[in-house]
């Protein structure tokens, strides 16, 4: 998902290589969602729409968490220092629809039979 969402700036930046990147600690802040599991089995019965805001703002939490001990270290693969919307340059709220999604999405990889 990363990459894929890196190769978008490319193609934005007419960059026909396409060429998208991550870096190694965004396998274990992505692979936190394992853990929302139990959560999304105890919300499996409300709206779609309390569902995104809940996984939305748990995705803020640890970006804003992940993000802020990294840049203890100078190890933050991220910077949103540019965008007018940032928060201490780990998370943007712009991206709150694409968090809301990407929560929703997550939800059906890690619980992929709750319906609705």
């Amino acid at each position: 998902m990363e990459i894929f969402w890196t190769g978008l700036h490319a193609f934005r930046v007419r960059d026909p290589k396409l060429t998208g990147t991550s870096s190694l600690w965004m396998f274990p802040i992505y692979g936190c969602a394992a853990f929302l599991e139990p959560l999304m089995r105890r919300l499996r019965h409300h709206a779609f729409w309390q569902r995104g805001l809940v996984y939305m703002s748990l995705i803020y939490l640890a970006e804003y968490i992940s993000g802020s001990l990294l840049n203890l270290r100078g190890m933050c693969p991220w910077n949103y220092g540019r965008s007018p919307f940032q928060i201490r340059e780990v998370i943007r709220l712009d991206f709150a629809p694409l968090w809301f999604l990407v929560g929703l999405l997550f939800e059906q990889m890690i619980s992929p039979s709750k319906t609705s």
